[in-house]
C-alpha cells in the first residue's frame, strides 16, 4: 500500500512540527508528506528547512477545502491519509491502516477512533461522536463522526464524490462523508489512533456560530442527488430538525430574514 499524507496547514508552524513528527514516527511508512500552506504569515515557510523530504507548497489563504484539494491533486500514490496540523498520530495508525485494507479490498475508506485532549486533560468523547462500521450513512447526518486525521481513503472514490467543497467554509468533512457514504461502506478501525487537541482559538469549530448552517447546506445538495427514497426521507427528516433548531436561534436574537427563510423551508419539507 502507497500512502501519500496530505497536511493542510494555516498559521500553525510549532503544532504542524508536531504533527509531521508523528508522521515520521510511523512503524509503516508513507511514501510521501505533502503540506499545503493555505497562506500562512508566521514561520511556517521554513518548515521544509527542518523536514527537507517533504512536499511543500504554499497557496493564497482560500480555506482548508482548497488546501486539501491541492495535496490531492499533488498526490502521486493512489491511497489518500488526511492529517490536520492541530493533531497528531499514534505510531502505528498507517500500520492498521495496511492491515485493515489488506483483509478487506473492497473497502475504499477507513478511519479509527480519536482520543481528545482538552486544555492538557484527556476528555470524554460525547455519544453523538460514537463511531459505526460499514453503512453509516445514517449514523453520520445529525453530526460529523469521523476527523479527518482519522482517515485513509482511495483516490478512485474521489472520481465518483468529487473533491472537498471549497464553498463550505466549515463542515466541508462532514459534506464529504456523507458523499461517501451514501454508496459506499466506510471501515472503522475501532482503535484511539488520533489525538486531537481542543481548545485553540483558531480553531474553524469554534470561529463560527450556528454551525447547523452549514450541515444544512450540506444536507440541501444531497437531496440535488438521485437517492433512494429510505436515505431521501432520512435526509429530509434532518433537515427539518435542524432548520427548527436553526428557526429557535433565529427568533431569540430577532433575525427576521432567517426567522422567515426556516419558516418556509420547514413548510416545504413538511408538506412534501
Amino acid at each position: 500500500m502507497d500512502i501519500s499524507v496530505i497536511i493542510p496547514t494555516y498559521n500553525r508552524f510549532e503544532l504542524l512540527k508536531r504533527a509531521i513528527k508523528s508522521v515520521y514516527a510511523q512503524t509503516f511508512k508513507p511514501k510521501e508528506i505533502i503540506v499545503v500552506d493555505d497562506g500562512s504569515i508566521d514561520s511556517t515557510l521554513k518548515i521544509q528547512n527542518l523536514f527537507p523530504d517533504i512536499k511543500y507548497f504554499y497557496q493564497k489563504n482560500s480555506g482548508v477545502s482548497s488546501a486539501r484539494n491541492l495535496g490531492i491533486k499533488k498526490a502521486a500514490y493512489k491511497w489518500l491519509a488526511f492529517l490536520d496540523s492541530d493533531d497528531v498520530w499514534h505510531k502505528e495508525k498507517l500500520a492498521f491502516h495496511a492491515i485493515f485494507h489488506k483483509k478487506n479490498p473492497h473497502i475504499l475508506m477507513s478511519y479509527t477512533n480519536e482520543r481528545w485532549i482538552r486544555d492538557g486533560v484527556e476528555v470524554a468523547m460525547p455519544q453523538k461522536y460514537q463511531k459505526f462500521h460499514g453503512d453509516i450513512f445514517d449514523a453520520s447526518l445529525s453530526h460529523c463522526i469521523i476527523a479527518p486525521s482519522a482517515t485513509l481513503m482511495h483516490k478512485n472514490l474521489l472520481q465518483d464524490v468529487g473533491f472537498f467543497d471549497e464553498n463550505l467554509e466549515v463542515c466541508e468533512d462532514y459534506d464529504m462523508w456523507l458523499r461517501v457514504a451514501l454508496k459506499n461502506n466506510i471501515g472503522l478501525i475501532d482503535k484511539k489512533l488520533i489525538t486531537k487537541y481542543g481548545g485553540a482559538d483558531d480553531q474553524l469549530s469554534t470561529k463560527f456560530w450556528g454551525m447547523d448552517r452549514f450541515r444544512v447546506k450540506a444536507l440541501e445538495k444531497l437531496l440535488d442527488l438521485e437517492l433512494p427514497k429510505d436515505k431521501k426521507d432520512l435526509v429530509i427528516k434532518t433537515l427539518v430538525h435542524k432548520y427548527t433548531l436553526l428557526l429557535k436561534g433565529a427568533i431569540k436574537y430577532d433575525r427576521i430574514l432567517d426567522i422567515n427563510a426556516y419558516k418556509t423551508k420547514i413548510e416545504r419539507y413538511t408538506f412534501e
